[in-house]
């Protein structure tokens, strides 16, 4: 709701979201499902939250309080990056999406791109798409 105000979002209006996202991974993997999880963790503790829960503790972000249990995630991000320039023509071509391309600045103004130690690859967006997922293809295997 605040993006379609054009109100950025907040380090508290993501961490709930991501505590559920991570919890979503935590069950798909438990069954033995491959994930695929498109979101815009621009900072590393929004990534860390999606493999380790909240506060990058061992317990699940939806039972806070409870004993202990092992809740990490094994996660490959792939960074898609690229300029204001070319990502803000992109976002201006799109129709009815939720988010105004007047925030796109705040995106980039606290985007921490992933970094060693981490457990990354980035492609640039001005690639091919079909590139792009060879690229994340071959590294997968």
């Amino acid at each position: 709701m605040k993006m379609r105000k054009g109100i950025p979002l907040n380090d508290q209006d993501r961490i709930p979201w991501l505590c559920n996202l991570h919890d979503i991974l935590l069950r798909d993997v438990a069954t033995g499902q491959h994930v695929v999880l498109a979101c815009s963790a621009l900072k590393k503790v929004y990534r860390d939250i999606l493999i380790r829960g909240k506060d990058g503790g061992p317990r699940k972000c939806a039972e806070p309080g409870k004993e202990d249990k092992l809740a990490e995630v094994k996660l490959l991000v792939v960074h898609l990056s690229g300029s204001f320039e070319v990502i803000s023509g992109r976002l201006l071509r799109r129709k009815g999406h939720f988010m105004p391309p007047e925030l796109l600045q705040s995106q980039f103004d606290i985007l921490e791109p992933p970094s060693a130690p981490e457990n990354f690859i980035q492609i640039s967006v001005d690639k091919d798409l079909s590139e792009i997922i060879a690229t994340i293809l071959k590294v997968l295997k």
